[in-house]
């Protein structure tokens, strides 16, 4: 039986973060639904490049179209083993879908394993999901973690941390950690020939 992910994702998600982990797990033989609420499987969102260039925040730049392959209004949480929340501007506005949170709030109330980079913080603190928590985030959304309750820890950019389901990194150089991370969550091993 297939194992299913679930990613949300929404216009101006940043492009690594959403297209690196979706061919990342879809490599590793999970089937990935990116979902945006308001939008079918089949129309695309735009992506954004976020880049650490010595400015005082990130630059952004207009990234690829990402297509949508799942419908929001059709899917079920219960249908899927773990959740993946990109990064980028889209979680600051899918965050006030209350439907999203719903999401959410069901895989944390289930110990589902969940992985969120960057952005994809601020929709956890949305569904009040961090108390208590131990995570880091991009440094702008650690007052967010924060006033969600959670235990905000400023790593390495490329540095992923684990507390119990859930799987967190400050941005996408730390890719190799977090999706190693999330797959060991999710109880999946690499083996070499």
């Amino acid at each position: 039986m297939t194992r299913k992910i679930l990613m949300l994702v929404g216009d101006f998600v940043e492009d690594y973060e959403v297209m690196v982990p979706f061919q990342a797990l879809l490599a590793v033989g999970y089937t990935v639904h990116a979902v945006c609420p308001d939008k079918q499987a089949g129309e695309q969102i735009a992506t954004a490049i976020h880049d650490f260039e010595g400015d005082q925040t990130y630059t952004e730049k207009r990234g690829h179209n990402f297509t949508l392959n799942a419908s929001f209004d059709a899917i079920d949480p219960a249908d899927y083993d773990g959740l993946c929340i990109p990064g980028g501007r889209a979680p600051e506005y899918i965050r006030l879908n209350p439907r999203v949170l719903d999401i959410v709030r069901h895989f944390d109330g289930a110990k589902k394993p969940i992985a969120a980079v960057c952005h994809g913080l601020q929709v956890l603190a949305a569904a009040d999901v961090l108390r208590g928590k131990h995570c880091t985030a991009y440094p702008a959304c650690g007052p967010d973690v924060s006033a969600a309750g959670g235990h905000y820890e400023s790593i390495a950019v490329d540095a992923a941390m684990t507390d119990g389901h859930l799987v967190s990194a400050p941005a996408w150089p730390a890719h190799p950690q977090w999706i190693a991370q999330f797959l060991a969550l999710l109880g999946t091993t690499v083996h070499h020939a």
